[in-house]
């Protein structure tokens, strides 16, 4: 019984040593980035996490907002003339 709970424990440390050889055996060790966001290919693709999406929406003007911003701009640009 103690023989199979040690042998466990081995196997254990050996396989989330060598998962991690990378992030524990260099300078700069680093889990790697697997959210959305990070993944160039799909960044190349318009494709975005949810959050910079919502964010997105959330700036974007209507047409309305968009004309009559025009409309402050012009009446500017007019009364400085």
């Amino acid at each position: 019984m103690i023989y199979t709970f040690f042998l466990v424990v081995l196997l254990l440390a050996v396989s989330i040593i060598l998962l991690g050889v990378k992030t524990f055996f260099t300078k700069d060790g680093q889990f790697p980035n697997t959210h959305v966001g990070g993944n160039l290919a799909l960044n190349s693709k318009g494709i975005f996490c949810a959050k910079f999406q919502d964010k997105q929406e959330r700036n974007k003007k209507t047409l309305f907002e968009r004309s009559m911003l025009n409309e402050n701009n012009n009446e500017q640009t007019n009364s400085s003339l």
